[in-house]
């Protein structure tokens, strides 16, 4: 199975790369800015399982260059059957504080490359393929928000809303399209916005669920906001 996992080099992605290395003869491109810490990724997954095979594909999401590195990747794997949207970006300050700049940043990771990835592979998905978009419990109407995520919480509610849509959109070509709305995991993106809090989950943990339900979800689920949190609402 081809799978496509962004946002790949720490974390929640790293750890959900190495799920779907250990859950069989999956070929995974994994995408982040970071050669380096990709070309780490490939050898842990190969002591995992050597017959999984971790395509590094360092290249900023945001950037025109993503269109041509990809396609050309994919013309030589083949078509893709799980997209794993999990590049995100967070910034914690008061709304009083933010800028213009602290919007752009955080709609072009957390939206605009969601929007930009799922639109160059569409014609590159197999049929019964599954996408998967990572948001946030921050952007599920009526959880608790948090002073200092504004605009993080929105930038997650408008990849829930995309998610709904793209699902209806989809579903004649036979893609569905699922939004975990995850909960605090402890994760370097955390503690660079609240240094010091420790979060109840291991992204291995995290990563673990990821990778299941994006193999085996779509058979119950479409166009669904799924929480994925210890906590409630």
């Amino acid at each position: 199975m081809n799978i496509i996992v962004t946002g790949a080099s720490r974390g929640i992605g790293f750890a959900t790369v190495k799920s779907f290395a250990k859950a069989g003869n999956n070929k995974i491109i994994a995408i982040a800015r970071s050669g380096d810490k990709l070309d780490n990724l490939k050898n842990v997954c190969r002591k995992i399982n050597p017959d999984a095979e971790v395509i590094p594909l360092p290249v900023d999401i945001g950037s025109d260059e993503t269109e041509k590195v990809l396609v050309r990747v994919i013309n030589e794997v083949g078509n893709i059957s799980v997209l794993v949207n999990n590049a995100g970006k967070m910034i914690n300050k008061p709304f009083k504080d933010l800028c213009n700049s602290d919007f752009d940043d955080l709609f072009n990771i957390n939206v605009k490359s969601v929007y930009r990835i799922i639109k160059i592979l569409l014609p590159f998905f197999n049929a019964n393929a599954h996408i998967i978009n990572i948001s946030s419990m921050g952007g599920v109407q009526g959880s608790v928000k948090f002073p200092g995520l504004s605009l993080y919480s929105a930038s997650k509610g408008a990849v829930a809303i995309l998610t709904e849509a793209l699902a209806e959109e989809f579903k004649d070509d036979s893609i569905a399209v699922n939004c975990l709305a995850l909960g605090a995991v402890q994760t370097e993106m955390l503690e660079e916005a609240f240094p010091g809090y420790k979060a109840p989950l291991a992204a291995e943990a995290m990563g673990k669920y990821i990778a299941d339900f994006a193999l085996n979800g779509n058979k119950y689920y479409n166009g669904k906001i799924l929480p994925v949190s210890l906590s409630t609402p």
